[in-house]
Formats: structure tokens, sequence, C-alpha cells
């Protein structure tokens, strides 16, 4: 946290230490070019967007999936120009842009930021892609935009709700806020607008209109209203830059001022952490962006990543253990509150579970994570034998990290450990373009998309800066 030293009053201070920020951010979203990215990211961007693709796929079949849909029904909106994805159904891009991050976000598989400073969370700032990519794809659709132009819009709102995230202070989110709904509304108003042409004033009213959008309560987790925040956020930024091109009034300084976004959510932020950093370096570079191997939440997946290893070199099966210690430091129990889960949002957020699940099935995909196998017999057994604690190595480690210590007791006296601070997908341990394909095929096959149009869209996505336009792209992810 910057510290001022200055005989200025508080709010001279405050008002000096971030002047012009909400600037430097519009300044950033209109003049950066595709050609500013370096090639690691647009190609890490990518695997992203493939993924989040795919995700909106198995998410339209969730039952979150099956009220939105209700629910856009009951608007009445007639016809629009953005696709929603799973569906037979175009609408107004807002609408849509709710939809898409709804799904990306709704079995909790989608990518996560890192955390650069040691008191930021891994895995807890943000989920990039649920409110950008769907702004992006809605806006850049209804506007016949190129898939290079929508392209950098979606990077652009990623990197300005990632250093937003990095520069708040970690109070926002240590007391209830979820940063994806909240610094998310940035980033979807960045895509929306950039894609818009909106001036500079316009963008600095598109700005402060998702500033005053920006809500979601962690409280929520493990409930359907934890991908209702990445919708709304995504839908918010989308309707933020609109009313901002019609002439709608809104201030010029909404995060930096006294009663602005970083004060009034956070109590204050880094100014070094956001000053100068935006594309410098680009987040998708470094620290990069986590894709998830598994349907669950981050602070799961080294534990889960050290857990498949453990199982799989030592031949362990399920009726080999006697008792499982998972240890890791505090911030993680905090979010993964759910300890005795009785169904599947509740079992993502569940280290327990996860475990319990691994050792028994020895996998975690999609068809895990559901209601029934959650409220199996012997997955409730497992669960009661897996502790969940805070461990003074991990603690000592740093927040930035998700170190996870595992020692499992056999049956026959043996003590198996291991320790993790990365899980499969993070830029520690990548997965390559062809290992999302893999990952957004399972997805396409759990909600019965036709495999030969689920092929087609991660071939146009591996090319997508090269795309005329989405037409096609949206088309393969529309039911006839």
């Amino acid at each position: 946290m910057n510290k001022i030293v200055t005989n200025a009053s508080p709010a001279e201070a405050w008002a000096e230490v971030g002047a012009g920020l909400t600037g430097e951010v519009a300044d950033f979203v209109l003049s950066a070019s595709l050609s500013d990215l370096p090639a690691v990211v647009v190609e890490n961007g990518k695997k992203s967007i493939l993924d989040g693709l795919g995700l909106a796929l198995s998410g339209s079949v969730a039952k979150s999936g099956e009220y939105v849909r209700r629910h856009l029904a009951d608007l009445n909106l007639g016809e629009g120009t953005a696709t929603v994805i799973g569906s037979n159904r175009k609408v107004a891009p807002r609408f849509a842009a709710f939809a898409n991050g709804v799904g990306i976000h709704a079995d909790d598989y989608d990518d996560t930021q890192l955390a650069v400073a040691k008191d930021r969370v891994y895995g807890l700032l943000t989920h990039p892609t649920a409110p950008a990519l769907p702004s992006a794809l809605a806006m850049g659709e209804t506007l016949g935009k190129s898939g290079a132009d929508i392209m950098l819009a979606y990077h652009l709102g990623v990197e300005v709700e990632c250093k937003i995230a990095e520069a708040i202070d970690p109070r926002h989110y240590q007391t209830g806020f979820h940063a994806t709904a909240t610094c998310g509304t940035f980033a979807s108003a960045s895509a929306a607008g950039r894609l818009m042409g909106l001036s500079r004033d316009a963008m600095l009213r598109a700005l402060s209109v998702a500033g005053s959008q920006s809500a979601g309560l962690r409280e929520n987790f493990g409930t359907m209203t934890k991908p209702f925040h990445a919708g709304r956020s995504s839908e918010s930024g989308v309707a933020a830059a609109q009313f901002a091109e019609y002439g709608w009034t809104a201030s010029d300084n909404i995060l930096e001022a006294m009663r602005g976004f970083f004060r009034a959510a956070g109590g204050g932020y880094d100014a070094g952490a956001i000053r100068g950093k935006l594309g410098a370096p680009w987040t998708f570079d470094s620290p990069g962006v986590s894709i998830k191997p598994h349907p669950s939440g981050s602070l799961t997946h080294p534990g889960m990543t050290e857990m498949l290893r453990l199982i799989r070199e030592n031949n362990l099966t399920a009726d080999q253990v006697k008792h499982v210690r998972v240890g890791t430091n505090s911030n993680m129990p905090n979010a993964l509150i759910h300890h005795r889960p009785t169904n599947e949002l509740q079992g993502k957020f569940s280290m327990q579970f996860c475990m319990a699940i691994l050792l028994i099935e020895g996998r975690a995909g999609l068809n895990e994570f559901t209601d029934e196998v959650v409220n199996r017999a012997d997955v409730k057994a497992m669960i009661e034998k897996v502790d969940f604690v805070v461990d003074e190595r991990a603690e000592a480690a740093g927040y930035h990290l998700m170190t996870t210590y595992i020692d499992i007791e056999t049956t026959d006296g043996r003590t198996i450990s291991g320790m993790a601070d990365f899980g499969k997908g993070s830029p520690a341990n990548p997965m390559s373009y062809d290992e999302v394909a893999g990952k957004f095929l399972e997805c396409a096959e759990f909600a019965n998309w036709d495999k030969s149009r689920a092929e087609q869209v991660v071939e146009m996505v591996s090319g997508f800066e090269k795309l005329p336009s989405i037409d096609t792209l949206m088309a393969a992810l529309r039911t006839a």
C-alpha cells in the first residue's frame, strides 16, 4: 500500500496520489493496438477464449442455464444481434453478455488470475474471462467486428480487470466482496467501450457508470448467485458503455476519488500496482492466468494435482486410506467454506469433497460434480476422513501462493506426503492449446454438442485474430 507523507489534508493527499488514474485507464483502453500484444499474450489468450466458449456450452445445460433462458423469455426481448451460447437465440448484447457470463462461471471451471503481491490471494483476485469475453463477443458480433478487434477488446478488458484487482486493498476480498463481480464490471465496460469506439470523455463516463454497478458478495459462494455475479458484471459493463455513448453523465474519476471505487470498496489501494502497469507487463504474460483442470474453486487445485500424483505413484486405493490431513494458509479455508457439502455447488468449495472424490474415483470432472455424487454414502464416508487445517508452513509462504501440504495415513501404517504451490493449468504447469482443446471437447460433449461443430470451433479459435468476423464461430455455438 502506498504511504502518503504530506502536510495536506487526507482528502488532498488521497487526490494527490491518485490524480488522473481513471483517465490513465481510459487512455490505455482507447490507445492500445493488437501489435502491442506480445505473441505469448496472443497465444495464451486464445487458450482462455477457447476455454470460455467450452464452459459457456457446458454451463448452458446447468440448472442456472435453464433459469437464465427462462428469464430471457420472460423479458419478451424479441430477436436480437448477439448469440446466447448453447441456445438458438440471439438477444440484445447486454443480455447475451449476462447469459454467457453466467454460463462460463456456472461450473466454477473458468480461468483464474494469479496474484503478484504476497498479501494478495492467489486465485481469489478475479476470474478474468467470465466478465470480459461475453462483453467482447456480444458487442463484437453486434457491430460486425473482426476477430482481431474482438481479441484486442477482450485483452484490454482482462488487463484492466486484473490490474484493478491487484491494486485494491486485500480487505476488499477478505471482508466479502467477490472481485470477479466488482472488478469484472470494469473489464466489460472497457471491452465494450473499445469496440464501440467511445471518445475519451465517454470512456471515462462508462467506467464511472460501471463502478456504480460494481457488486457481488462472497457469502453466495456455493450457490447459483456466484455465476450470477459474473453474468451481471458483464451485462453491467455493456450497459455502462451504451449509456455513456448516449451521453449519460457520470464522474470522470471513479477509481481514485475519495468516494470512488477503491476507497469505498476496499478502504484503499496500491497505486503502484496499476499506475504505469497496464500492459507493462500484460497479465497474460506475467504473472499469467491459470486454466482449471477441475470444475472446482481454484484453491483446491494444487492439492488436487498433488493428490492425483500421490495416488498414481503409490497405486493408492480408497480402501487403503485411514486419514488425510490437508494444510494450507488461512485464506484458503476462508473461501473453501463447505466442509460437509450437500450439493455439487457446495462441493466445488469443499477441499474435503475434492480430496475424497479423487481417492474414490481417481478423477474429478463435470460428471463427478453432481448432487448425486456429492451425496453418495461412500463419498460422505471418505469426507469424514479428511481434515482441512491451517498449516504454519503454508501461511509463511504467502497468500499469493496456494501452498498445500498433504499427509495420507494408510491402513497399513504408512504416511504418504506431498506438497504443491500450484496446480496443473497454472503458468508453472501450463496446459497446451491441445490440452485446452481436450477440455473444450469434454465440455461440448457434456452439453451433448455435435462433435464436428465443436471441432470447428477449436480450429477457428486457433486463428481467432484472422477471422474477418465471428459470425461463423458464433453460429457453431448456437443450436440449429
